[in-house]
């Protein structure tokens, strides 16, 4: 459901409703202010859960990137003691941690941008908000006075008042719409493309390991030209 599915649902329906049976204008200015208020909390809410999952996001990354340099150290160590089959093993866990975080980086991304949207249609609804409030007395009063004008051609034997003010089209001119549609994200299916990446990547862990006992390599030699 959308964010501003309620204030939606009021001018659809019951304000429609009220304007088609000419009931109280007061009743129903008061009406739109208060599904505006309450669509204002409902926007503020939800800003707030999608503010926090953002946190929760940016520290799973963190926990990731963590994870990757301590694979990495633990790869060294291995190497040092002479054991490939851990150096390996423990560049594949690298490997996994670094994809899983940047997976991540990408959904944070999309909820950053919700974000966004959330604060702009905020200021946008504060911003109408503030103008109904603004115009309510005078929105009342302009309808009083036509109501008396009406009455007043109706007791001349007049049957329209430019029928009723143009069943006040004015009303519905200053609503605009906010609804937002929530971008959804798909990882997708595993493609053809995604298997030959995959056996690229144990190519690459091959290369990554090589590198890295040369690296050690020159460590030891070094260290021993110094004894």
């Amino acid at each position: 459901m959308g964010i501003f599915s309620r204030f939606t649902d009021i001018v659809n329906s019951n304000i429609n409703a009220l304007l088609d049976k000419a009931e109280d204008p007061e009743k129903m200015v008061r009406l739109i202010i208060q599904e505006m208020e309450d669509t204002l909390v409902e926007v503020r809410s939800t800003s707030a859960k999608t503010i926090a999952n953002k946190k929760e996001i940016s520290s799973q990354i963190s926990k990731l990137e963590h994870q990757a340099n301590d694979w990495q150290a633990k790869a060294e160590l291995a190497l040092s003691k002479e054991r490939d089959d851990l150096a390996r093993a423990a560049l594949v866990e690298k490997k996994k941690a670094a994809e899983h975080a940047q997976a991540l980086s990408k959904e944070l991304q999309l909820v950053e941008d919700q974000i966004a949207k959330l604060q702009s249609e905020t200021a946008q609804l504060q911003e109408k908000l503030a103008d109904a409030k603004a115009r309510q007395k005078a929105i009342i009063l302009r309808q009083k006075t036509a109501e008396s004008r009406l009455e007043v051609k109706r007791t001349l034997d007049s049957s329209k008042v430019d029928d009723a003010m143009g069943r006040f089209e004015r009303y519905e001119r200053k609503i605009d719409d906010l609804e937002s549609q929530i971008e959804a994200y798909d990882m997708g299916q595993k493609t053809l493309a995604d298997e030959f990446a995959a056996l690229e990547a144990g190519d690459k862990i091959d290369d990554e390991l090589a590198e890295l006992k040369k690296k050690m390599n020159k460590k030891n030699t070094k260290a021993a030209s110094k004894d």
